[in-house]
């Protein structure tokens, strides 16, 4: 009975859309909502583009860092098994703890590091839409908007309402010009 019931008022719903988007002929003035697919401006203006490649080489640093941690420890891994059958077991415990202790250690440091990776990446973002937030209000009071939401929100909008691709056009634009 519910389902019928959501299945109904989504239908009906989606009616209630069709007048709105039959009457969009290009207008885009006087609309209180836009849209932006914030990762799309981020990932296909110059600015953010730059922005992300820093950050993903040094992902890839790490990454290349934790390769060769694995083999190293892998390796030292090895010859303790190597060393079981010809050490005395308190010798081989006293080993085979302080290796222990060396992988949790490493893997704690290592942790640290995605997380910092992370961190800045965040920090990256934040500082891009900063550097950008004129921009977009720019194309917000021109379009005489009251709110801009992010499009992965919304469930359902005209395309006349997104601004990404003009928003990507003007950042390009005014990097270019710095």
């Amino acid at each position: 009975m519910l389902r019928a019931y959501f299945s109904l008022l989504l239908a009906a719903l989606s009616f209630a859309f069709v007048p709105a988007q039959a009457q969009d002929v290009g207008s885009t003035s006087g609309q209180s909502i836009l849209t932006i697919d914030q990762d799309r401006l981020f990932q296909e203006t110059g600015l953010g583009a730059r922005s992300a490649a820093s950050i993903e080489a040094e992902v890839q640093v790490l990454a290349a860092e934790n390769a060769r941690i694995e083999a190293e420890l892998i390796e030292r891994e090895q010859d303790l098994t190597i060393q079981r059958s010809t050490l005395p077991p308190d010798e081989f415990r006293a080993l085979a703890d302080a290796f222990d202790v060396d992988v949790q250690r490493i893997r704690i440091a290592q942790d640290e590091k995605a997380r910092e990776l992370n961190r800045l990446r965040e920090v990256s973002r934040q500082e891009f839409f900063s550097d950008v937030a004129d921009i977009i209000y720019g194309i917000v009071r021109e379009r005489g908007a009251l709110v801009v939401l992010d499009r992965r929100d919304v469930f359902l909008s005209a395309d006349s309402v997104d601004i990404t691709d003009e928003a990507i056009a003007r950042v390009n634009e005014a990097a270019g010009a710095e």
